[in-house]
Parts: structure tokens; C-alpha cells; sequence
């Protein structure tokens, strides 16, 4: 207690000094704890459940020939079918149970009140493998997915009964509308249990079994070529993850020879011997199933790395302000030794000074993380916003109070070392003249400015890369004009319409948009533009060969008349579609230039045959549109084919597009009041401008750009700060060296050329070093930059020359003091 009490008096006798510290660890903790607040949801939380460390995700890995279906539970490459699931569940030795899950877009009704969320479809052991246990009432088990449609319950996710219901348990056996079907509820999931995948927050948990009539055009429960969901399982005690991958690839094996393989066809022996010795790849699933987490690690860990240099830095200068601060108490530390203390007790004493600075800049850090988290969500899309938890939550904090010990303890250690040495004495009188108080002090002091340079210098090339490509990403040629439209979707199948019903909706929708003051056109989709969805098939084309391992896969979409109009994409040969493209009338598609390369149609396309089954050419493609983007602004335009979606029977949800003269956000506010003219019950899903839309498209990049563009700027400006202070430190131990140099004759210009050049010679070291660790940063971050390189000149140049300028100015007033200074008061200067 007296060493905390002797520790503040002596925090509050340098106000200044130590304000700066706080400020400096305050910015670097809060950062700091920001991203690991993110970074730990995404990367190292595990799932709310008992001996999360036991589950295995189930890979099933291609060739996988049929229809493949996944989502942000994870890429293609781990769906399975139904078949191979039940399959797999009768020989599961290693294991004690297998789960699985795939979730849907659902429309949720009670008490007369629609809204659109997502729903789980799950089998009936994928709670008791999880080891879930229920709030209220009970959840789904083996009995509940026994036969295809039956029974129709529900189990409703915690948050959700919380909100929508209040929390309520009269909710037991009371009935919800799911997509239009009845459901019972039987129960409430635990507290804090969201499901397992990361990305995604269920509103409901049904039975897997009730896909059929939940998803409407689902008829592929017998289908061993249909793959759709995805599978988890627990270890048994004492299985290790390699013993279960070998005793599950024999039964897995055995169902793929000698079930499986018989039913492909048209496949070259190649192909099937890769079809026939493919394995089921075991995965640790502690935290889940989600591409999210693919996604976001090396933005994450890029991010986490930047602020770690920035609380580097943050550190640097602290240490620099404590050996400065050393030196002006060495009669102090020199009259305790001289007096009996001991060198520990010093050093805890100092280390105590040091611990209780970092706690308020640690206290001041959270405030700042704060700040930095309501940044953050500002960025990141709607989704992820109610997807994730942006707050100071147990392990974020305890993170933070770790790194704030450490700190406390890394900057405080050299300083305490240094001003307590037995020999302080003695090696008082020898310095008396020197500046800087010690060589090795000027030493220490100098290597940290140098290496504060050297982290900014990395951190600015890493944020000028960045930067220049989210610069390259706003460019993009989309092929579209994406000014004064708004995109919204309707899933009127999701209340229980049948298709035909759909259809009416539908005409009658874009009839009742149509007239709203200021629109000019008015058209929809079945695949959203820019919306990250991706619909593939495999097509036939007049001309183009078909057979094994050919390539024929392109992309499609069902749109409305007068689409590529409204859309603002050319027409580069034949007609649009129109409102008499029905299903009564000859079928046709619309394809873009890449489709037209891809299939060879050259400059006849218009007139030539397509079919989406082999040996049946029953579409003529009328027209040929310029390429646009299909899914996402970075990735290439895929091949790409529209048909009319009212030449489709099955169409029961459609995004709609609206363009206006006027005010774009006006009409954002008038849309929901259409569709409820039309349909009360009816949820607007994704209501947006089109810029908004693709700004969320790209909102990683955004995110990583101003993130670290920040982040360098903060270190940039900490490091100016450490360098001014250790020249302006400098300079004013070296007073009277200063004079007697300008009293022999040295000019004012040439006093101030000696500290810049300490500051150029401090610049080109740290520039050179960081110059370095920045090209080899670049190029391990170029998977994350668009159409630049991890060593692009321009950012190189361009990182230097900041850098440069912002050295140059922390160093300019030193000089200048330097050159001010009076030969007569020098010589008097103690």
C-alpha cells in the first residue's frame, strides 16, 4: 500500500507526462481489445455446449455429380445427401451420435404478426449430440424425424421466444405458422445456444424431415445425388480424431462402391475411380460450421497484428518518457541506495509506478474500445450486425486486463532496470556532461524511436495496399447502373401460396410499384443482383459438344420483362423479354458474352438452341446483353443465361428492382406500404438502395481498409510523437554541448542540421527495416487485395514519403530550438 501511495503521488507530480502515457495506452488497449472482441467470436469462441472439444464436422469431398446446395454453414464440399446421412448413422461406431442441419429462409406467423427470419431444419440427434439442454418443454429428438413430413413441431431459439413472446411459457403447445404449415410448440432451446453455425441466428428449430413442406420444391430425400445438408458427431471417450476418420471411411467407402457408384452415369473411367476412392474428411468442430470463419481469419489476424504494432508503439514511448523521466530522479534513486533500500525494492517500486499507469490507461482502453466497436458495427452489413455481439464481454475484458499487466510491466522493465543500478553513483559523477544521461540510455532510447519508425512504416504500406484496393474495388465496371434503384424481396411461398397464386402476386406487385410518383421502371429476379447467391446448372447448347468431364456449367437467373432496361445493362443483339414470354408461349433465354465465348456461339447466337437436359434443345435465345456482374463485385462475370420467370410454374419468391426520378430513399419508405396494400401478413425481406447493396457486397474490404488505414495513422502519429520526444529530450541534455559548439563559431543552420540529420539517419533505418517487413506482409496479404500487388510501387513511394514528411515535422521543432539556443545561458546550464 505505501509503494501504491508513494506510486500515484509521483503519477501526479509530471501531470502532463503522464496524461500522454494514459492517452497513448489508452489508444492502443482499446484497439486492441476492439478487434480481439471480433476475433474471438469468430475465430476461437467454441459452442455453448457440454465437451465442445469432442465434436467432428463430417467433409464429404467431391466429385459429387447431381445437384449440390450449400450456405453459410460451409462450401459444397461438406454437404451430404439424406440417404448417405441415414446411411452413415446405422454403422457410426466412433462416434456416439451424428447430427445435421441445414437452415431456411422462414416466414414466421403468431398472433397475426408475419416476420421473415431463418429457421433451422435439423435431425432428430442433433440436439442429443450436441448435449443441449431445453428452457422450456423439450426439444427435438430421434422420434421427431422418423417419417418424411411428420411430426410438425417447433422449438423456439431462446432470444427469440424472449423477444417475439416475452419470455412467456404459455407458448407450450400453442401453434406457430412456419412458411404457412402449422406447427406445434414443444419446447424453448437453452440460453445462449444459436445454433452452429456462425453467420446465422434461428429464429425456430423443425425437423429435418419437414424440409419437403417447409422448402417448397424439396423432393429430395431419396435422392443419394442431391446434397444439401451437414453433418456433425461426437467422439466417443478416448476416440482420437484420426482412429474415427479410419474406422468411418470403411462403412463410407463401402456405401460409395457399392450403392453409389452404380448410379452415376455418363462418367469417364477417370472421374469414377476419383468417385469411387473418395474419403469422408473429419474436421474439429468445436466451434461450429460456418464460412464465415474461413472467411474473416486473415483479416482478423491481419487486424489483431496492426494493433499489436500500435500498442508497441504506444509502449515505446512510454518507456522513452520513463528513462527520461529516470534520469531527472537519479539523486533520488541515489540517495535511497545510498540510505539502505534495496535494488528490488526500487525496481517494485518503479514497476508499481509503471503497473498503475497502464491500469488507467487499461480503464481509459475500454471507453476507447467502446468507441472503436460502435466504429466497427458501423461498417460490417445488417446481417452481420445482428449476428454478432459488439460488447466488452468476460473474455474481452480479461484480455484487456491481461494486456494491460503485460504492458505495464514491458514498458516499465528497462527503465527500472536502468535507473537502479548499484553503480548509479559512481556512474553519475562520470556522466555529469554527457548527454542524454548514459550511453546505453541514448542507446535504448534511439533503437526504440528507430523501431516505432519501422512498425509505421509496415503499418502504412499495409494500409496504402489496402486502401488503393478498396479504391480498385469502387471502379469496378458493373455492368449495370446502380444509381436511384432499390432492391427489395418477397417470398410470398414462404406464407403458403402456391405457385400460381405467386404469379398473380407477383404481376400485380409490379403493377402497384409502377404508379408510386416518380418511378420509371419497375422489374425482378429470381437470383438478387450483387446478393452473394450463386445458381448454376448444367446446360446444352446447339453446336458445343456434351459427354464426360465436359464442361457445360453456367450460371442462370429467371427475370421479369423489360429487366436489362431497368437494370441499365446494353443489349448487344436480339430482343428484351416481355410480358407475353409465358409459359403457353415457345420457351427462350437471353445470354450474356461470356456464355456466347464459353459455348462457342459467336456472332450467331441469337437463333441458336439451348436446353437444360441433354439430347432436349427446347429454348431459342433471343437475345445477347453485355457482361455485368452476377453475384459479387470481385469476381469474374461468369458465363450466364436468363430465361422469363413467368415461363416457370415454381416461382415463389422474386427480388424486385424499382427505379425512380426521385428521392431513392422515399421510395424505400412507400415500398412496404405497397406490398401491405397488397398482402398485411407478407414480410419486405432486405429492403435497399443498390448502392447500399453493394457496398455490403464489399463490405469486408471497406471494413480492412479503414480499419487499418486508422490504425497506422494512429501509429504513425504515436511514433512522431515518441521521435520528437526523444530529440526534444535529447537537445535539452545537450544544452551546454550546444552552446560551446555555436560560441566556437557553429552556425544556427548547422546546430539545426545535426538534429535532422539524427532524425534522417533514425528515418532511413526504421523506413528501410519496415520497408522490408512491409513487402513481405504485402505479399502474404495479396489473396485479400483486388487488382494490386503485396509490393506496389506507388504505396511503397507513397508510405515513404508520409513517413518522411511526418518524421520531418516531429523533428523540425527540436532543430529549431536547437538552433536558438543562447552560447551565454548554455554555458550556465546545468
Amino acid at each position: 500500500m505505501p509503494n501504491l501511495r508513494f506510486a500515484l503521488r509521483t503519477l501526479f507530480k509530471s501531470p502532463f507526462v503522464t496524461l500522454v502515457a494514459i492517452v497513448s495506452l489508452a489508444l492502443g488497449i482499446g484497439a486492441n481489445a476492439a478487434i480481439f472482441s471480433l476475433f474471438n467470436q469468430m475465430l476461437l469462441r467454441t459452442l455453448p455446449v457440454p465437451e465442445p472439444e469432442r465434436l467432428v464436422n463430417l467433409v464429404a469431398t467431391g466429385p459429387k455429380p447431381g445437384s449440390q446446395s450449400c450456405s453459410t454453414s460451409g462450401d459444397c464440399d461438406a454437404v451430404l445427401s439424406y440417404p448417405m446421412l441415414r446411411d452413415l448413422e446405422k454403422g457410426q461406431s466412433p462416434f456416439t451420435g451424428i447430427g445435421a442441419h441445414r437452415d431456411f429462409s422462414a416466414n414466421v406467423a403468431y398472433g397475426k404478426q408475419t416476420t421473415n427470419g431463418t429457421g433451422l431444419q435439423v435431425s432428430g440427434s442433433y440436439f442429443p449430440v450436441l448435449g443441449v439442454r431445453p428452457a422450456l418443454g423439450r426439444l427435438l429428438g430421434p422420434e421427431d424425424d422418423a417419417i418424411v413430413g411428420e411430426p410438425r413441431v417447433a422449438v423456439l431459439a431462446y432470444s427469440f421466444w424472449q423477444n417475439r413472446f416475452a419470455a412467456n411459457a404459455s407458448v407450450l403447445n400453442d401453434t406457430i405458422i412456419v412458411n404457412g404449415q402449422s406447427l406445434t410448440i414443444v419446447g424453448v432451446a437453452a440460453r445462449g445456444f444459436e445454433g452452429t453455425t456462425l453467420g446465422e441466428r434461428p429464429q425456430v428449430f423443425v425437423p429435418i424431415t419437414l424440409r419437403g413442406i417447409l422448402s417448397p420444391g424439396f423432393r429430395a430425400f431419396d435422392n443419394r445425388t442431391n446434397y444439401w445438408m451437414y453433418a456433425f458427431a461426437r467422439l466417443k471417450p478416448g476416440v482420437s480424431l484420426e482412429q474415427a476418420r479410419t474406422a468411418i471411411n470403411g462403412p463410407y467407402h463401402q456405401i460409395v462402391t457399392d450403392v453409389e457408384a452404380p448410379l452415376q452415369k455418363g462418367m469417364s473411367d477417370e472421374t469414377m475411380a476419383r468417385f469411387r476412392s473418395k474419403s469422408l474428411i473429419l474436421e474439429p468442430g468445436s466451434r461450429g460450421q460456418s464460412i464465415v470463419s474461413s472467411e474473416t481469419r486473415a483479416p482478423l489476424r491481419l487486424l489483431l497484428g496492426v494493433t499489436g504494432f500500435v500498442l508497441l508503439i504506444a509502449c515505446a514511448n512510454i518507456a522513452n518518457l520513463l528513462l527520461a523521466r529516470a534520469a531527472g530522479r537519479a539523486s533520488e534513486m541515489a540517495l535511497r541506495l545510498s540510505i539502505g533500500a534495496s535494488r528490488g525494492q526500487l525496481i517494485v517500486q518503479l514497476l508499481t509506478e509503471s503497473v498503475l499507469l497502464a491500469l488507467f490507461g487499461g480503464l481509459a482502453g475500454l471507453l476507447v474500445a467502446r468507441w472503436t466497436l460502435d466504429l466497427i458495427a458501423s461498417l460490417l452489413p445488417t446481417n452481420a450486425v445482428e449476428t454478432l455481439t459488439f460488447e466488452l464481454d468476460p473474455p474481452v475484458l480479461i484480455f484487456a486486463a491481461s494486456l494491460t499487466l503485460g504492458t505495464g510491466l514491458l514498458f516499465g522493465l528497462f527503465p527500472a532496470l536502468h535507473s537502479t543500478r548499484p553503480d548509479l553513483l559512481p556512474t553519475l559523477k562520470g556522466q555529469a556532461g554527457q548527454p542524454g544521461g548514459g550511453r546505453a540510455a541514448k542507446r535504448f532510447r534511439t533503437t526504440l524511436a528507430t523501431v516505432q519508425i519501422a512498425m509505421s512504416m509496415a503499418l502504412l504500406v499495409s494500409a496504402g495496399l489496402f486502401t488503393r484496393s478498396l479504391f480498385n474495388v469502387s471502379r469496378v465496371d458493373l455492368g449495370l447502373k446502380i444509381d436511384d434503384l432499390v432492391t427489395f424481396r418477397v417470398s410470398p411461398e414462404l406464407n403458403g401460396y402456391t405457385h400460381e397464386r405467386a404469379q398473380v402476386f407477383f404481376n400485380r406487385l409490379e403493377e402497384e410499384l409502377a404508379r408510386l410518383p416518380g418511378v420509371t421502371a419497375v422489374t425482378c429476379s429470381l437470383v438478387p443482383s450483387l446478393g452473394n447467391s450463386n445458381w448454376g446448372n448444367d446446360v446444352h447448347v446447339e453446336g458445343f459438344p456434351s459427354g464426360p468431364d465436359v464442361d457445360n456449367n453456367s450460371r442462370f437467373n429467371e427475370v421479369g420483362a423489360g429487366y436489362f432496361r431497368a437494370m441499365g445493362i446494353p443489349l448487344m443483339a436480339g430482343r428484351e423479354f416481355s410480358t407475353s414470354d409465358v409459359r403457353s408461349a415457345p420457351k427462350v433465354a437471353i445470354v450474356n458474352e461470356a456464355f456466347v465465348k464459353k459455348f462457342n456461339l459467336g456472332r450467331d447466337a441469337v437463333g441458336k438452341r439451348m436446353g437444360e437436359s441433354a439430347g432436349k434443345l427446347d429454348t431459342e435465345i433471343v437475345g445477347v446483353v453485355k457482361n455485368a456482374k452476377y453475384s459479387a463485385v470481385k469476381r469474374e462475370i461468369p458465363p450466364l443465361y436468363f430465361s422469363p420467370y413467368r415461363q416457370d410454374a415454381a416461382v415463389g419468391r422474386m427480388s424486385f428492382y424499382v427505379r425512380t426520378a426521385a428521392d431513392s430513399n422515399q421510395l424505400v419508405a412507400s415500398i412496404p406500404k405497397v406490398v401491405t396494400g397488397l398482402d398485411a401478413n407478407l414480410p419486405v425481406e432486405s429492403i435497399r438502395t443498390m448502392p447500399d447493396q453493394v457496398r455490403d457486397n464489399v463490405f469486408l474490404d471497406r471494413f480492412v481498409s479503414v480499419m487499418s488505414a486508422s490504425f497506422a495513422i494512429l501509429a504513425t502519429l504515436l511514433a512522431a510523437v515518441g521521435l520528437y520526444g526523444v530529440l526534444a529530450y535529447t537537445v535539452a541534455q545537450r544544452t551546454r554541448e550546444i552552446g560551446v559548439r555555436m560560441a566556437l563559431g557553429a552556425a544556427p543552420e548547422r546546430v539545426r542540421s545535426m538534429v535532422l540529420r539524427q532524425v534522417a539517419i533514425m528515418t532511413i533505418v526504421g523506413g528501410a527495416i519496415g520497408l522490408t517487413a512491409a513487402i513481405a506482409v504485402g505479399r502474404l496479404a495479396e489473396s485479400m487485395l483486388y487488382e494490386i500487388k503485396g509490393w506496389d510501387p506507388v504505396v511503397l513511394v507513397g508510405a515513404a514519403m508520409a513517413l518522411g514528411v511526418v518524421a520531418l515535422g516531429a523533428g523540425l521543432i527540436p532543430a529549431s530550438r536547437a538552433a536558438r539556443i543562447d552560447p551565454m545561458r548554455a554555458l550556465r546550464y546545468e
